[in-house]
């Protein structure tokens, strides 16, 4: 049996492969971008091993659904076909569904009104610093999604749905929500 090992030393160089061939430099912009998403990827699963069960079921969907925009930004440009034939990339039907879970949630509390302070529990603040790793990423992933990608707007969607499970896990809190900085009316 054949010891599998992490190390491989091909980056030693300071070159990365890419999913389907190729190499490039790892500073480039397609390793910037998905190590961005992977680091949103992290930063969800920190919130979520603090999730209570109905989070972390959400949470943990959310995750395994980044591997398929990581996929998609560390594939090869000229390969990308390779991606549609195999059903590994993003798609329109995964930003719906997103759009649809934070339209379930947004229903679940009543939404502040005005600009909120983060920070009212743990897990609110876990899932406040993902969403804003998360919108960091989406500016990164901008100068490679290709044509017709939905990696943009699933990470743009992404971040709007944990902002919203923020605030809906502070509408569960001792505190009874949102801790506001002040009315846009001021």
């Amino acid at each position: 049996m054949t010891e599998a090992r992490v190390y491989t030393r091909r980056g030693d160089d300071g070159t990365t492969g890419l999913l389907h061939g190729g190499r490039v430099d790892k500073d480039s912009p397609q390793p910037t971008a998905y190590g961005e998403v992977d680091e949103a990827q992290a930063a969800i699963g920190l919130a979520r091993s603090a999730a209570g069960p109905e989070m972390d079921a959400i949470l943990v969907g959310l995750e395994r659904d980044l591997w398929l925009v990581m996929a998609e930004l560390a594939c090869n440009p000229d390969q990308i076909e390779q991606m549609e034939e195999s059903g590994s990339r993003p798609t329109p039907a995964m930003v719906t569904a997103l759009e649809g879970l934070i339209d379930d949630v947004w229903s679940r509390f009543d939404p502040p009104t005005e600009f909120v302070v983060p920070g009212q529990d743990e897990v609110s603040a876990r899932i406040d610093v993902a969403r804003t790793v998360c919108r960091r990423a989406e500016r990164s992933v901008l100068s490679v999604a290709g044509e017709g990608s939905s990696v943009v707007p699933y990470l743009n969607r992404l971040s709007d749905l944990l902002w919203t499970l923020a605030r809906w896990q502070e509408s569960g809190g001792q505190d009874g929500g949102s801790l506001a900085t002040r009315s846009l009316s001021d």
